[in-house]
């Protein structure tokens, strides 16, 4: 059995934006609340590299592991899977950035994932934090783009 999580909030930002302050990957730590640092390792192409570090956990341990993502400014997605996958044995995540009816952008973001034996917890232990973890990114972004469409927005 596999973990899955699919997660979406609607963002009150011209799709532009969005996409822009979303995708950019060394704001990442201005964005997230949980991310340290971001270094870009290559960028070939759309595909870009980078080792993500997270913030010290409640135990004082530093969470760190490289990705690869592409985005597609046409499509509207990026598709990014872990490189060094820790304890994982795969993570996959699908971000979607759609128009949404009540107007704004939906940002959806959709992880599969296995964790491997050993890991400290199981695919259901994960999924439960990587849900309960998105909605809290996920709000934070919305502000900080919102704040940002708001600030572009004044004369």
């Amino acid at each position: 059995m596999a973990g899955h999580t699919d997660n979406s909030i609607v963002i009150d930002a011209p799709m532009d934006l969005v996409w822009e302050l979303t995708n950019d990957l060394k704001s990442w730590p201005q964005l997230f609340s949980e991310y340290a640092s971001v270094d870009v390792i290559e960028e070939d192409g759309r595909e870009i590299t980078f080792r993500l570090t997270m913030h010290p956990d409640e135990d004082g341990t530093v969470w760190s592991w490289v990705s690869k993502r592409v985005p597609d400014p046409v499509t509207r997605t990026v598709d990014a899977h872990r490189v060094e996958t820790g304890p994982f044995e795969f993570m996959n995540i699908h971000w979607e950035y759609t128009d949404a009816a009540s107007g704004g952008v939906t940002m959806r973001w959709v992880q599969d994932f296995h964790m491997k034996p050993a890991a400290p917890v199981d695919d259901a232990g994960m999924t439960e934090h990587l849900n309960r973890n998105t909605a809290v990114q996920m709000k934070l972004i919305k502000e900080k783009v919102e704040a940002a469409a708001a600030r572009r927005s004044r004369p």
